[in-house]
Protein backbone atom coordinates (compact mmCIF):
# COMPACT_ATOMS: atom_id res chain seq x y z
CA UNK A 1 0.00 0.00 0.00
CA UNK A 2 2.86 2.37 0.80
CA UNK A 3 4.47 1.75 -2.60
CA UNK A 4 1.14 2.45 -4.32
CA UNK A 5 0.74 5.70 -2.36
CA UNK A 6 4.29 6.79 -3.25
CA UNK A 7 3.68 6.19 -6.98
CA UNK A 8 0.31 7.99 -6.95
CA UNK A 9 1.81 10.93 -5.01
CA UNK A 10 4.67 11.20 -7.50
CA UNK A 11 2.26 11.18 -10.47
CA UNK A 12 -0.04 13.68 -8.73
CA UNK A 13 2.90 16.05 -8.23
CA UNK A 14 3.81 15.86 -11.92
CA UNK A 15 0.16 16.54 -12.88
CA UNK A 16 -0.47 19.33 -10.33
CA UNK A 17 2.71 21.34 -10.97
CA UNK A 18 1.87 22.66 -14.50
CA UNK A 19 -1.66 23.43 -13.29
CA UNK A 20 -0.27 25.48 -10.40
CA UNK A 21 2.17 27.14 -12.83
CA UNK A 22 -0.71 28.40 -14.99
CA UNK A 23 -2.60 29.48 -11.87
CA UNK A 24 0.43 31.47 -10.67
CA UNK A 25 0.58 33.45 -13.92
CA UNK A 26 -3.15 34.10 -13.72
CA UNK A 27 -3.05 35.55 -10.18
CA UNK A 28 0.31 37.30 -10.54
CA UNK A 29 2.30 35.15 -8.09
CA UNK A 30 5.55 35.88 -9.90
CA UNK A 31 9.19 36.17 -8.85
CA UNK A 32 10.94 39.06 -10.60
CA UNK A 33 14.74 39.12 -11.05
CA UNK A 34 16.88 41.46 -8.92
CA UNK A 35 20.54 41.89 -7.95
CA UNK A 36 20.34 39.17 -5.26
CA UNK A 37 18.77 36.49 -7.44
CA UNK A 38 20.37 34.16 -9.94
CA UNK A 39 17.44 33.83 -12.36
CA UNK A 40 17.03 36.45 -15.11
CA UNK A 41 13.40 35.96 -16.16
CA UNK A 42 10.04 36.30 -14.40
CA UNK A 43 9.08 32.98 -12.78
CA UNK A 44 5.86 31.67 -11.19
CA UNK A 45 6.56 30.99 -7.52
CA UNK A 46 3.78 29.15 -5.69
CA UNK A 47 4.92 25.66 -6.68
CA UNK A 48 4.60 24.63 -3.06
CA UNK A 49 0.85 24.29 -3.65
CA UNK A 50 1.56 21.40 -6.03
CA UNK A 51 3.85 19.74 -3.47
CA UNK A 52 1.22 20.15 -0.75
CA UNK A 53 -1.63 18.96 -2.98
CA UNK A 54 0.24 15.83 -4.06
CA UNK A 55 1.23 15.14 -0.46
CA UNK A 56 -2.43 15.30 0.59
CA UNK A 57 -3.34 12.78 -2.11
CA UNK A 58 -0.80 10.29 -0.78
CA UNK A 59 -1.74 11.04 2.81
CA UNK A 60 -5.44 10.39 2.15
CA UNK A 61 -4.59 7.07 0.51
CA UNK A 62 -2.56 5.87 3.49
CA UNK A 63 -4.21 7.76 6.37
CA UNK A 64 -1.24 6.97 8.65
CA UNK A 65 -2.34 6.85 12.29
CA UNK A 66 -0.60 8.90 14.96
CA UNK A 67 -1.79 10.95 17.91
CA UNK A 68 -0.01 14.01 16.49
CA UNK A 69 -1.36 13.77 12.93
CA UNK A 70 -4.28 16.23 13.18
CA UNK A 71 -2.16 18.91 14.83
CA UNK A 72 0.55 18.41 12.19
CA UNK A 73 -1.93 18.82 9.32
CA UNK A 74 -3.52 21.95 10.84
CA UNK A 75 -0.05 23.42 11.35
CA UNK A 76 0.81 22.55 7.74
CA UNK A 77 -2.25 24.46 6.48
CA UNK A 78 -1.18 27.52 8.53
CA UNK A 79 2.34 27.29 7.07
CA UNK A 80 1.01 26.95 3.52
CA UNK A 81 -1.20 30.03 3.99
CA UNK A 82 1.74 32.00 5.43
CA UNK A 83 3.99 31.07 2.49
CA UNK A 84 1.26 31.78 -0.05
CA UNK A 85 0.62 35.25 1.41
CA UNK A 86 4.34 36.00 1.24
CA UNK A 87 4.59 34.80 -2.36
CA UNK A 88 1.60 36.95 -3.29
CA UNK A 89 2.08 40.07 -1.14
CA UNK A 90 5.69 39.83 0.12
CA UNK A 91 4.65 40.20 3.76
CA UNK A 92 7.15 41.34 6.40
CA UNK A 93 9.59 39.01 8.12
CA UNK A 94 7.72 39.56 11.40
CA UNK A 95 4.44 38.50 9.80
CA UNK A 96 6.09 35.32 8.47
CA UNK A 97 7.46 34.51 11.92
CA UNK A 98 3.96 34.98 13.39
CA UNK A 99 2.60 32.40 10.91
CA UNK A 100 5.42 29.97 11.71
CA UNK A 101 4.91 30.50 15.43
CA UNK A 102 1.19 29.80 15.07
CA UNK A 103 1.89 26.54 13.20
CA UNK A 104 4.47 25.47 15.79
CA UNK A 105 2.17 26.30 18.71
CA UNK A 106 -0.65 24.27 17.13
CA UNK A 107 1.48 21.17 16.64
CA UNK A 108 2.98 21.48 20.13
CA UNK A 109 -0.20 22.24 22.11
CA UNK A 110 -2.96 20.62 20.05
CA UNK A 111 -0.79 17.94 18.48
CA UNK A 112 1.01 17.25 21.76
CA UNK A 113 4.48 17.10 20.17
CA UNK A 114 7.19 18.07 22.69
CA UNK A 115 10.80 17.21 23.52
CA UNK A 116 10.29 16.42 27.20
CA UNK A 117 13.66 14.87 28.07
CA UNK A 118 16.79 13.32 26.63
CA UNK A 119 18.81 10.34 27.83
CA UNK A 120 22.42 11.31 28.54
CA UNK A 121 25.08 9.13 26.84
CA UNK A 122 26.77 7.97 30.05
CA UNK A 123 23.62 7.48 32.13
CA UNK A 124 20.81 9.59 33.55
CA UNK A 125 18.21 11.89 32.00
CA UNK A 126 17.97 15.59 31.34
CA UNK A 127 14.40 16.77 31.96
CA UNK A 128 13.38 19.97 30.14
CA UNK A 129 10.30 20.63 32.26
CA UNK A 130 8.64 23.95 31.44
CA UNK A 131 11.31 24.56 28.77
CA UNK A 132 10.10 21.64 26.66
CA UNK A 133 7.48 23.75 24.83
CA UNK A 134 9.75 26.72 23.92
CA UNK A 135 12.59 24.36 22.92
CA UNK A 136 10.26 22.41 20.62
CA UNK A 137 8.82 25.59 19.09
CA UNK A 138 12.33 27.00 18.55
CA UNK A 139 13.38 23.79 16.75
CA UNK A 140 10.35 23.86 14.42
CA UNK A 141 10.77 27.54 13.50
CA UNK A 142 14.55 27.20 13.02
CA UNK A 143 14.38 24.20 10.68
CA UNK A 144 11.43 25.71 8.81
CA UNK A 145 13.61 28.70 7.98
CA UNK A 146 16.85 26.91 7.09
CA UNK A 147 15.10 25.17 4.18
CA UNK A 148 13.76 28.53 3.04
CA UNK A 149 17.20 30.14 3.19
CA UNK A 150 18.82 27.54 0.91
CA UNK A 151 16.21 28.04 -1.82
CA UNK A 152 18.54 29.99 -4.11
CA UNK A 153 19.12 27.85 -7.21
CA UNK A 154 16.80 25.86 -9.48
CA UNK A 155 15.95 22.56 -7.80
CA UNK A 156 18.14 23.18 -4.77
CA UNK A 157 15.63 23.27 -1.90
CA UNK A 158 13.43 20.57 -3.43
CA UNK A 159 16.39 18.24 -4.02
CA UNK A 160 18.01 18.75 -0.61
CA UNK A 161 14.62 18.31 1.08
CA UNK A 162 13.97 15.10 -0.87
CA UNK A 163 17.35 13.69 0.20
CA UNK A 164 16.68 14.66 3.84
CA UNK A 165 13.22 13.05 3.70
CA UNK A 166 14.61 9.82 2.24
CA UNK A 167 17.20 9.77 5.04
CA UNK A 168 14.42 10.33 7.57
CA UNK A 169 12.38 7.48 6.10
CA UNK A 170 15.38 5.11 6.27
CA UNK A 171 16.04 6.10 9.89
CA UNK A 172 12.35 5.60 10.70
CA UNK A 173 12.59 2.07 9.25
CA UNK A 174 15.58 1.39 11.50
CA UNK A 175 13.75 2.80 14.54
CA UNK A 176 10.40 1.19 13.65
CA UNK A 177 8.23 4.30 13.34
CA UNK A 178 5.54 3.56 10.70
CA UNK A 179 3.98 7.06 10.77
CA UNK A 180 7.29 8.78 10.00
CA UNK A 181 8.10 6.16 7.35
CA UNK A 182 4.80 6.76 5.52
CA UNK A 183 4.72 10.55 5.87
CA UNK A 184 8.37 11.11 4.94
CA UNK A 185 8.09 8.73 1.95
CA UNK A 186 5.03 10.35 0.37
CA UNK A 187 6.40 13.84 1.03
CA UNK A 188 9.68 12.84 -0.66
CA UNK A 189 7.69 11.52 -3.65
CA UNK A 190 5.78 14.81 -3.88
CA UNK A 191 8.96 16.89 -3.73
CA UNK A 192 10.73 14.64 -6.25
CA UNK A 193 7.86 14.93 -8.72
CA UNK A 194 8.02 18.71 -8.43
CA UNK A 195 11.74 18.55 -9.32
CA UNK A 196 10.83 17.56 -12.89
CA UNK A 197 9.69 21.17 -13.39
CA UNK A 198 11.98 22.84 -10.86
CA UNK A 199 15.40 21.45 -11.80
CA UNK A 200 17.60 23.69 -13.97
CA UNK A 201 16.35 25.32 -16.09
CA UNK A 202 13.30 25.70 -13.83
CA UNK A 203 9.80 26.33 -15.15
CA UNK A 204 8.41 27.16 -11.69
CA UNK A 205 9.72 27.96 -8.19
CA UNK A 206 8.31 26.44 -5.01
CA UNK A 207 8.42 29.86 -3.33
CA UNK A 208 7.91 30.35 0.39
CA UNK A 209 4.75 28.27 -0.02
CA UNK A 210 6.86 25.19 -0.66
CA UNK A 211 10.06 25.99 1.25
CA UNK A 212 8.25 26.78 4.51
CA UNK A 213 6.00 23.72 4.14
CA UNK A 214 8.92 21.35 3.52
CA UNK A 215 10.95 22.89 6.34
CA UNK A 216 8.01 22.63 8.74
CA UNK A 217 7.27 19.00 7.86
CA UNK A 218 10.92 17.96 8.08
CA UNK A 219 11.27 19.63 11.49
CA UNK A 220 8.16 17.87 12.81
CA UNK A 221 9.05 14.44 11.38
CA UNK A 222 12.56 14.71 12.82
CA UNK A 223 11.07 15.42 16.25
CA UNK A 224 8.68 12.48 15.94
CA UNK A 225 11.55 10.19 15.03
CA UNK A 226 14.05 11.32 17.62
CA UNK A 227 12.28 12.93 20.58
CA UNK A 228 13.03 11.66 24.08
CA UNK A 229 16.11 9.73 22.96
CA UNK A 230 19.81 9.84 23.71
CA UNK A 231 21.51 13.21 23.36
CA UNK A 232 23.85 11.71 20.74
CA UNK A 233 20.80 10.72 18.66
CA UNK A 234 19.56 14.32 18.60
CA UNK A 235 22.53 15.06 16.34
CA UNK A 236 21.08 12.71 13.69
CA UNK A 237 18.40 15.09 12.33
CA UNK A 238 20.96 17.91 12.44
CA UNK A 239 23.27 15.81 10.26
CA UNK A 240 20.45 14.99 7.85
CA UNK A 241 19.94 18.73 7.38
CA UNK A 242 23.66 19.42 7.40
CA UNK A 243 23.64 21.46 4.17
CA UNK A 244 20.99 24.08 5.05
CA UNK A 245 21.99 24.21 8.74
CA UNK A 246 25.70 24.71 8.03
CA UNK A 247 24.92 27.25 5.28
CA UNK A 248 22.78 29.23 7.75
CA UNK A 249 25.35 28.92 10.55
CA UNK A 250 28.25 30.17 8.45
CA UNK A 251 26.09 32.96 7.02
CA UNK A 252 25.68 34.18 10.61
CA UNK A 253 29.43 33.82 11.22
CA UNK A 254 30.16 35.70 7.99
CA UNK A 255 27.85 38.60 8.84
CA UNK A 256 29.20 38.91 12.38
CA UNK A 257 32.74 39.02 11.01
CA UNK A 258 31.72 41.65 8.44
CA UNK A 259 29.87 43.60 11.19
CA UNK A 260 26.56 43.28 9.36
CA UNK A 261 23.10 42.52 10.67
CA UNK A 262 22.51 38.78 11.00
CA UNK A 263 19.38 39.16 8.87
CA UNK A 264 21.20 41.17 6.17
CA UNK A 265 20.91 39.50 2.72
CA UNK A 266 24.04 38.75 0.71
CA UNK A 267 25.32 36.67 -2.21
CA UNK A 268 27.80 34.51 -0.29
CA UNK A 269 25.69 31.45 0.50
CA UNK A 270 26.96 27.98 -0.40
CA UNK A 271 25.47 28.01 -3.89
CA UNK A 272 26.85 31.51 -4.54
CA UNK A 273 30.34 30.40 -3.47
CA UNK A 274 30.22 27.40 -5.81
CA UNK A 275 29.13 29.62 -8.70
CA UNK A 276 31.98 32.04 -7.94
CA UNK A 277 34.38 29.08 -7.90
CA UNK A 278 33.58 28.46 -11.57
CA UNK A 279 30.95 25.72 -11.36
CA UNK A 280 27.87 26.00 -13.56
CA UNK A 281 24.35 26.34 -12.18
CA UNK A 282 23.62 22.65 -12.73
CA UNK A 283 27.02 21.52 -11.38
CA UNK A 284 26.60 23.61 -8.22
CA UNK A 285 23.21 22.04 -7.51
CA UNK A 286 24.51 18.51 -8.13
CA UNK A 287 27.52 19.12 -5.85
CA UNK A 288 25.19 20.24 -3.06
CA UNK A 289 22.99 17.18 -3.67
CA UNK A 290 26.11 15.04 -3.22
CA UNK A 291 27.01 16.82 0.02
CA UNK A 292 23.44 16.41 1.30
CA UNK A 293 23.54 12.68 0.47
CA UNK A 294 26.85 12.33 2.36
CA UNK A 295 25.30 14.05 5.37
CA UNK A 296 22.34 11.65 5.18
CA UNK A 297 24.67 8.64 5.00
CA UNK A 298 26.69 10.02 7.92
CA UNK A 299 23.49 10.34 9.96
CA UNK A 300 22.59 6.69 9.30
CA UNK A 301 26.12 5.51 10.21
CA UNK A 302 26.03 7.77 13.26
CA UNK A 303 22.85 6.08 14.49
CA UNK A 304 24.46 2.63 14.35
CA UNK A 305 27.76 3.59 16.01
CA UNK A 306 28.71 3.28 19.67
CA UNK A 307 28.90 6.44 21.80
CA UNK A 308 32.66 6.77 21.29
CA UNK A 309 32.32 5.87 17.62
CA UNK A 310 29.68 8.59 17.26
CA UNK A 311 31.97 11.14 18.90
CA UNK A 312 34.88 10.25 16.59
CA UNK A 313 32.63 10.38 13.51
CA UNK A 314 31.26 13.76 14.59
CA UNK A 315 34.78 15.19 15.02
CA UNK A 316 35.76 13.97 11.54
CA UNK A 317 32.60 15.50 10.02
CA UNK A 318 33.16 18.85 11.74
CA UNK A 319 36.81 19.02 10.61
CA UNK A 320 35.94 18.05 7.02
CA UNK A 321 33.12 20.62 6.95
CA UNK A 322 35.39 23.34 8.31
CA UNK A 323 38.05 22.64 5.65
CA UNK A 324 35.42 22.74 2.90
CA UNK A 325 33.93 25.99 4.22
CA UNK A 326 37.33 27.65 4.36
CA UNK A 327 38.30 26.38 0.89
CA UNK A 328 35.25 27.94 -0.83
CA UNK A 329 35.09 31.06 1.36
CA UNK A 330 31.65 30.38 2.85
CA UNK A 331 32.46 32.26 6.07
CA UNK A 332 34.36 35.01 4.24
CA UNK A 333 37.34 35.22 1.90
CA UNK A 334 39.89 35.69 4.70
CA UNK A 335 38.44 33.12 7.12
CA UNK A 336 40.95 30.22 6.99
CA UNK A 337 42.10 29.32 10.52
CA UNK A 338 42.24 25.56 9.98
CA UNK A 339 43.85 25.79 6.53
CA UNK A 340 46.46 28.18 7.90
CA UNK A 341 47.15 25.77 10.76
CA UNK A 342 47.55 22.87 8.32
CA UNK A 343 49.98 24.96 6.23
CA UNK A 344 51.99 25.88 9.33
CA UNK A 345 52.25 22.23 10.37
CA UNK A 346 53.24 21.30 6.80
CA UNK A 347 56.10 23.79 6.89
Amino acid sequence: MLFFAIVVTFIASIIFTPIVRRFAFRIGALDKPNYRKVHTTIMPRIGGLAIFGAFLVGYLILLPEDSHSLGILVGAVIIILTGFLDDMLEITAKAKVVGQLAAAVVVVTWGGLQIEFINLPFGGQLEFGFLSIPITILWIISITNVINLIDGLDGLAAGVSTIALISLAIMAIIMGNPFVIATAAILAASSFGFLFYNFYPAKIFMGDTGALFLGYMISVLALLGFKNVAIISLIIPVLMLGVPISDTFFAIVRRIRMKQKISAPDKSHLHHCLLKSGFSHRQSVLIIYGIAALFGLAAILFSQATVWGSIILLVVIVLALELFVEAIGLAGANYRPLLNLVRMIGR
